[in-house]
């Protein structure tokens, strides 16, 4: 009688749970414990990675605690603070799960949509990300300039997305791994995700108010994301073909040269000032090729630093120490 050997368990990893650290010393143990809760009952492989971006509180201390009691929590300690990118590159680059989930470590991502954003990629869909349909922000400071930058953002890049800014996104690893992330690009990763051919979605998700510590985040983080929108817009439409943009730059220029000549002109005639002595004129023409070079040399800085970073395969961050990897 021929035995039937039983299928052999296997060893991979489906999910890696990401979350980026900064002073979350009275966040970390309680998102935890949640994300246990929430995850052990859908019975398949995980890995739980912290990355502290150089706190200055109890965070690390705690998140040790925690790694030696399970092994199935991985700490990445920075040397000092690089960022939320950064953070969630080096996430991604020691991360094995087939399927990649980022969450925040303040209690505001609830771990209960992990399931709901799973079944999404089962789907087929390479990216899901979540909608804060009802959040738990302040309205003015919060709210409303995410509102707007994701309305922009949606205008600009064609992803019609409500809410990049939310953290919860699950995306298929074998997509993830493809994209290089640097500066503060972390927003934008489903548009990266979409130029190597990634099936987006999106679904609402659960978002509770902070109950410790301070948000790390302002209005002034809506201006940041626009002129990041500049350098995404560039990479996506015109790192192939700059002279696209440049000569589009230069046309408008010559354009307002043109309109600003038969301006002075007018005035010549009809007025009768003097076309060398308007300071209104002078004025507006140094403003307007002033901007524009300062967001194009903007642009090219942005190339320089992808070309240093990819030539020396080199992570903008810098680790100090791990456990469990």
């Amino acid at each position: 009688m021929a035995i039937t050997k039983a299928p052999a368990r296997s060893n991979k990893i489906k999910m890696s749970i990401i979350l980026p650290v900064y002073n979350e010393e009275d966040n970390i143990r309680l998102q935890y414990e949640e994300i246990i809760s929430a995850v052990n009952p859908l019975k398949l492989r995980y890995e739980i990675i912290f990355v502290d971006d150089g706190s200055a509180d109890s965070s690390v201390k705690i998140l040790r605690e925690i790694c030696r009691t399970d092994k199935r929590v991985k700490l990445i300690e920075f040397r000092r603070n690089f960022g939320q990118t950064a953070a969630m590159s080096a996430g991604i680059a020691n991360s094995k799960g087939e399927i990649i989930i980022f969450m925040d470590s303040d209690l505001q991502n609830d771990p209960t949509d992990i399931a709901r954003l799973l079944e999404k990629i089962d789907e087929g869909y390479d990216v899901v990300s979540g909608w804060r349909k009802h959040r738990a922000d302040k309205l003015m400071s919060r709210t409303i300039p995410s509102r707007i930058a994701n309305r922009l953002i949606s205008r600009v890049s064609g992803i019609k997305l409500h809410d990049l800014g939310c953290s919860l996104k699950a995306y298929r690893g074998e997509i993830l791994r493809q994209v290089k992330l640097y500066g503060e690009m972390h927003r934008f990763i489903p548009i990266h995700a979409s130029w190597v051919g990634a099936r987006i979605t999106e679904i609402p998700v659960n978002h509770n108010p902070r109950r410790f510590g301070k948000s790390k985040y302002g209005i002034v983080r809506t201006f940041k994301v626009i002129l990041d929108l500049f350098t995404v817009k560039f990479m996506g439409s015109y790192a192939t073909k700059p002279i696209y943009i440049f000569g589009g730059a230069g046309a408008v220029l010559f354009g307002l040269s043109v309109l600003s000549g038969i301006a002075v002109i007018l005035m010549k005639i009809f007025l009768h000032h003097s076309m060398i002595r308007n300071p209104l004129l002078l004025l507006t023409v140094m403003l307007i090729i002033l901007s524009v070079m300062f967001v194009l040399l903007g642009l090219l800085a942005e190339i320089s630093i992808r070309i240093y970073h990819e030539s020396q395969s080199k992570p903008p961050y810098s680790i100090k120490r791990t456990m469990n990897l």
